[in-house]
């Protein structure tokens, strides 16, 4: 027996999807088919593939928000972000498709959701260990989150393959200059 469909059931469903097949393979129609239901059920739930998609970003967002958030808990400086930088990219490796859907620009129900706020305030627990003015707090995090996630992405291309070292001594030089850069931010 098939659990009833509600829009957390079909979200959460269309998320294993893209972890499983890619992000771009999330439809209504390969979502309906593994829910073993007519595409058309789903409009009840969702709106339209947007929605949909949005819905796999808002649930992104929220999971790696409360993972960052355990473990930077009592931590600062470096240590705090080096626990930020291993828990996204964690995520990032564990949850291809989930990651794929922060890899897009949401829609505005996202991107002014709670999940988004603490992923942000994340971020800002992060900037609490260094003295960045907080005018100067979104660069920070910009220049924090483009650094991570282009490395995520060239990790994931395959980029790192075919030259020594491994990708983690790159990536724990990678989280010791974004410190070094945190720490000499202009006043």
């Amino acid at each position: 027996m098939r659990p009833s469909l509600t829009a957390a059931t079909v979200v959460a469903d269309a998320a294993a999807l893209a972890d499983e097949a890619g992000f771009g393979m999330v439809t209504l129609s390969a979502v309906a088919r593994r829910l073993g239901v007519q595409a058309p059920s789903l409009y009840s739930h969702v709106r339209d593939l947007e929605a949909l998609r949005d819905g796999i970003t808002a649930l992104a967002l929220g999971e790696l928000a409360e993972r960052v958030g355990g473990a930077i808990a009592g931590r600062s400086g470096l240590e705090a972000l080096r626990a930020y930088a291993a828990a996204t990219r964690a995520y990032a490796l564990g949850s291809p498709g989930r990651w794929q859907s922060l890899q897009r620009r949401a829609g505005e129900e996202v991107v002014r959701s709670e999940a988004a706020r603490n992923m942000a305030a994340q971020a800002g627990s992060v900037l609490r260990g260094y003295e960045v003015p907080p005018g100067e707090h979104v660069h920070a995090v910009r220049l924090i989150g483009s650094t991570l996630n282009g490395f995520l992405a060239l990790e994931r291309s395959g980029s790192f393959d075919h030259s020594a070292p491994a990708p983690e001594e790159s990536w724990d030089r990678t989280v010791v200059a974004l410190d070094s850069l945190l720490r000499a931010w202009p006043a």
